[in-house]
C-alpha cells in the first residue's frame, strides 16, 4: 500500500488518492501571483497542525516578509518556530552550492516530515547548461532520501504552455501540479488549478477552479 502524506490543499487529496506520495518530490508550477508559494505555505502549515515537523526554505522573500504575509491567513509559525517544529530560512543565491547539505542539515534537526523550496527555478539558473539535467536529478534524489515528501515551487511565463522554467524539471519530478491566472473572468474563480503529472497515483484530469480564502487555497468545483 502506497504511504501518503496530506497535501492540506481544501480539496485536492479527494483528486490525489488522499495525497502526495510519501517522500515523493512535487513541483508546484504556475507563473506570477497564482498562489505558488500559499501552496507551499498551506502544505507545511497543515502538517505542523498534524503533528508533522515541516521546513520551508525561500530563495526571494526574508521569513520576517512570509510571516506577515500568512497573518492573513491565521497561520501561527511563530509559534511551531519558537517550539523547534518549524524552519522557515531564507537562503541567497551564493548559498546554492551548499543547498543540499544545508537542506539535509535543516531536515534532520528537526527531523522535518515536510519540506518546501522557494524556488527551484533559481536552483535551475546556476546549473550548468550542459550538466543541468544531471545536476538537478541528484539534487532531487537527494531529497527522496531525507524522509521528508518535498514540494518544489517553480516559475513559469504567463500564458505559457511550458510545465517548468527549464523544461528539465517536470521529467525529474513524481508529481506536477499547474496553477493557472485567466487574465478576464466575467463570474467565477480566475485561478485554477491541473494535477498534469503524479506518479504511483490515479488522479483527476479536470481544471480546477480555485480561491485564495481566509483559510487558504480551496478547490471548487470543477470547470
Amino acid at each position: 500500500m502506497v504511504e501518503r502524506i496530506s497535501s492540506g490543499i481544501i480539496g485536492l487529496d479527494k483528486l490525489i488518492e488522499n495525497g502526495f506520495v510519501k517522500n515523493s518530490v512535487n513541483l508546484i508550477t504556475g507563473s506570477t501571483g497564482t498562489g505558488k508559494t500559499i501552496f507551499g505555505l498551506q502544505f507545511i502549515w497543515h502538517g505542523l497542525l498534524k503533528g508533522e515537523n515541516g521546513v520551508f526554505i525561500s530563495l526571494e522573500q526574508e521569513p520576517d516578509e512570509i510571516l506577515a504575509d500568512v497573518e492573513y491567513f491565521g497561520w501561527d509559525f511563530k509559534k511551531y518556530i519558537k517550539k523547534k517544529k518549524c524552519i522557515i530560512e531564507f537562503l541567497s543565491t551564493w548559498e546554492l552550492a551548499e543547498l543540499p547539505l544545508i537542506i539535509n542539515d535543516r531536515i534532520k534537526s528537526i527531523k522535518a516530515k515536510r519540506f518546501v523550496l522557494d524556488t527551484l527555478s533559481l536552483v535551475c539558473s546556476e546549473c550548468e547548461p550542459s550538466r543541468m539535467r544531471l545536476e538537478i536529478s541528484e539534487f532531487l534524489n537527494g531529497l527522496r532520501h531525507t524522509g521528508a515528501t518535498s514540494l518544489l515551487t517553480c516559475e513559469i511565463p504567463e500564458d505559457s504552455k511550458a510545465l517548468s522554467t527549464f523544461g528539465v524539471e517536470e521529467f525529474l519530478v513524481d508529481g506536477i501540479i499547474v496553477l493557472n491566472y485567466l487574465g478576464l473572468v466575467v463570474g467565477g474563480s480566475p485561478r485554477s488549478l491541473i494535477i498534469r503529472k503524479m506518479r504511483r497515483t490515479k488522479h483527476g484530469t479536470d481544471v480546477y477552479p480555485i480561491e485564495i480564502t481566509k483559510r487558504g487555497i480551496e478547490i471548487k468545483k470543477s470547470i
